[in-house]
């Protein structure tokens, strides 16, 4: 059983009216692809945010922007945040 750190930043947080949360996660949740569709069912507010969105990005331990396979370990920090833009 892992316990993760979950930030939500920009839009993210707004619409889910929180910055950041600790979960313990499922034996069943090993990657990002799981911790996303967990998220979307213990969470509607999140499901609403990952269907409205064209891309959120997804970084792990502050450094790396993580693909959906991405393996989950104990103690991970799990960002989720839209694209930036810039001008």
């Amino acid at each position: 059983m892992a316990i993760i750190k979950i930030h939500y930043f920009a839009s993210v947080r707004e619409r889910l009216n929180q910055a950041e949360e600790q979960l313990v996660l499922p034996e069943e949740v090993s990657s990002i692809e799981d911790l996303i569709e967990h998220l979307q069912i213990i969470n509607p507010s999140f499901k609403s945010v990952m269907d409205s969105s064209k891309k959120i990005l997804v970084a792990v331990n502050q450094t790396v922007i993580v693909d959906l396979d991405y393996k989950l370990s104990e103690g991970d920090e799990v960002a989720f945040f839209p694209p930036m833009t810039g001008g």
